[in-house]
């Protein structure tokens, strides 16, 4: 076997060292995959990823060992074009997406994939959130156009899917370094109340619970309700797949965007969820993401810092609430693949403003990444 650049032990992390290896072209080995398990080895979703990974890109090598325990994996050219996905029904779509948002940029042609599986659960970011948070991330780093959408064309909950949403990215041949320093106010929140297979009327009670406690803070206030039947409501074989969930924005006056949202436990797992119960928990959820602040929420801050990473070699700065414990295993495993380390400044709140708990300012030089991959006009 050949000698792999770099080694990791467990399934932990596991989309952040396949999207860094891909990105830095570096190979990597993960063994000891759940090898002490009654089932070791790689699970359907980590599979279906590895498949996806292998659809966006030509000429990567990927070897697992016969009880799936070990994964080699070298990677190829990122290419990008048409794709279709049927992602696993144990994970989201979201997912799928989160890597897929960090790699499309750096395509050769730009990427339109269209994604079928679970759009909303209560495990990974939703469809929606993505939407509204983290493609206003990319945008400012230059990662705009027409082409950049990302649209649910069916609703599917867990367990039984049957989603679809596509996804479109631009190239970019080089990303730009930015200083996200200023959160400013909020000035308005947004957001989708949803249900699927269930009466209209959950997403009504939903919005109403929402707005009991969001009211108190800022009168700008408008939570859409999306109700889904018929085929575009998911898997039609799936009856037992109804749900509710909703998705909140709040929008500052330097236009970032801090989300939060909570969907309903699938059916036959977990303990029922009440619409109201549901509204106010995430109405609150949003607030404590107000509360630790910064201009990325806490579910894009490693995008963030990949896109400073890969910037040009210029200064960035990004203020952020306090960092999640996924944002510093990637903070590593950046360190491991590019060889790169933030400088981390800890701000805290002054008596008088009240703003909220402790920042972290993060700067960095930006590698000088360039899309190797994109063809020449």
């Amino acid at each position: 076997m050949a000698s792999y650049g770099l080694t990791y032990d467990g399934c932990n992390f596991f989309r952040q060292r396949l999207v860094l290896s891909t990105l830095s072209g570096k190979r990597v080995k993960i063994r000891n995959i759940r090898s002490k398990d009654d089932d070791p080895g790689l699970r359907d979703f980590e599979a279906s990823f590895i498949r996806l990974l292998d659809k966006v890109t030509n000429g990567s090598t990927i070897e697992i060992n016969q009880t799936g325990t070990v994964l080699f994996y070298r990677p190829g050219l990122l290419y990008g074009g048409c794709i279709e996905h049927d992602c696993s029904l144990q994970r989201s779509i979201g997912y799928y997406l989160e890597a897929l948002l960090m790699l499309a940029p750096f395509m050769k042609t730009a990427l339109k994939a269209t994604l079928r599986g679970v759009t909303n659960d209560p495990t990974d970011p939703t469809v929606d959130l993505l939407k509204c948070t983290a493609l206003p991330v990319m945008k400012k780093f230059g990662i705009d156009g027409e082409g950049l959408d990302l649209k649910v064309v069916k609703r599917g909950m867990a367990p039984g899917g049957g989603g679809e949403v596509v996804f479109t990215c631009p190239v970019r041949r080089t990303i730009k370094p930015v200083q996200l320093t200023e959160p400013g106010k909020i000035k308005r929140i947004r957001g989708v109340a949803y249900s699927v297979r269930v009466s209209p009327q959950m997403a009504n009670r939903i919005v109403e619970s929402a707005r009991g406690v969001l009211n108190k803070f800022i009168p700008d206030i408008y939570i859409h309700t999306d109700h889904m039947k018929g085929a575009n409501s998911g898997n039609v074989s799936f009856r037992r797949s109804p749900g509710f969930g909703l998705m909140l924005v709040a929008e500052t006056l330097e236009g970032y965007f801090l989300g939060a949202e909570m969907t309903s436990t699938p059916q036959g797992q977990g303990d029922p969820v009440l619409p109201e119960d549901l509204g106010r928990d995430c109405a609150k959820r949003l607030l404590e993401e107000v509360h630790r602040g910064g201009c990325v929420d806490s579910s894009n801050q490693s995008l963030a810092l990949l896109l400073m990473t890969l910037g040009q070699q210029d200064v960035s700065k990004l203020l952020l609430g306090p960092l999640s414990p996924y944002t510093m295993e990637f903070l590593r495993h950046i360190r491991d693949f590019f060889q790169l380390m933030f400088k981390m400044d800890v701000q805290k709140p002054l008596e008088e403003e009240r703003k909220g708990g402790d920042k972290v300012l993060m700067t960095c030089v930006g590698v000088g990444y360039s899309n190797l991959n994109k063809t020449l006009k």
